[in-house]
């Protein structure tokens, strides 16, 4: 029943049965029959199934809320109960790109930490580029990093998708129609990450692939928060991971405008020497799967 009731929350959170199978690396076929024995279970339909999508129905709201509660409890009684005897590393060293360290690692550090109080990490926040040099180098033990590289040294695994989308000042007019095309995208002035950063090297992959050589960039930085900062006082433009602007979103200060004819996605990887072999960072991959959504 958990696995159903985790299954039902991120559909209902992405809206998308499509989007959840591809975070919970299971089968779409395995997200649906999970949902229709729910709905079975309890003699309800949880979602309205549309052409193109879904959307959650009365009782599937109502649900949700039961269901939160539920997954609460079995999380507590985890780390309450699940792995109380087992032995872990006094010290984790790894490294982490910034998108991920300032928006997504800290909160899964702080909970694991709940599970395993004596287990101290040294958390090394570089673009990826740097990530990847330090772990050949063996200065950290593994990384978690934008994108993945060819270099037949290091061996990536899928972790979270992403996606970089166009952003700008909250109050910026410009564009009421809220999306533009590519060819107005290569005239607007741009805030860009720094050269290294694996955010820059997906978005020029994809300009590239969209016939686009050159964005109009008027100031570079190398982090996402000085990025968004600059943004919150002036209506320039920037490309950001939509992860590093979910606050920002909610509290009104950014908006994103859609760009017609493209979608700018990309993975986030578990990255480690070829060959590297670690209970412990098996279990924290583990670990890191489960909760970072929660």
């Amino acid at each position: 029943m958990k696995t159903k009731l985790h299954i039902f929350k991120i559909v209902a959170k992405h809206l998308s049965f499509t989007k959840a199978a591809e975070q919970l690396y299971i089968s779409q076929p395995a997200i649906s029959k999970a949902i229709k024995n729910l709905e079975e279970t309890y003699k309800t339909t949880l979602f309205i199934r549309k052409r193109n999508s879904i959307a959650l129905t009365e009782e599937g709201k109502s649900f949700l809320i039961y269901c939160n509660k539920i997954l609460a409890i079995y999380s507590e009684m985890e780390e309450q109960f699940s792995h109380k005897n087992e032995a872990f590393p006094e010290f984790i060293n790894f490294g982490v790109s910034t998108t991920l360290s300032n928006y997504i690692i800290p909160k899964i550090i702080a909970k694991f930490r709940v599970q395993f109080p004596q287990t101290k990490f040294n958390i090394n926040s570089n673009n990826s580029e740097n990530i990847e040099n330090l772990i050949l180098n063996e200065v950290i033990d593994f990384g978690i990093t934008e994108g993945n590289s060819s270099n037949p040294k290091l061996q990536f695994e899928k972790f979270i998708k992403d996606e970089i989308v166009l952003v700008t000042h909250v109050n910026n007019n410009t564009f009421k129609k809220g999306f533009i095309n590519t060819n107005t995208l290569q005239k607007l002035p741009m805030i860009e990450r720094e050269k290294g950063s694996g955010t820059k090297v997906i978005i020029d992959k994809f300009l590239l692939q969209n016939n686009i050589t050159k964005l109009n960039n008027v100031v570079t930085f190398n982090s996402t928060e000085s990025i968004k900062n600059y943004l919150y006082h002036s209506d320039n433009y920037a490309l950001l991971s939509i992860h590093s602007i979910s606050d920002d979103l909610i509290h009104n200060k950014l908006k994103i405008i859609d760009i017609k004819d493209l979608s700018i996605e990309r993975w986030f990887y578990f990255v480690k020497r070829t060959g590297y072999l670690s209970n412990s960072f098996d279990y924290f991959k583990k670990f890191t799967r489960l909760n970072y959504n929660f």
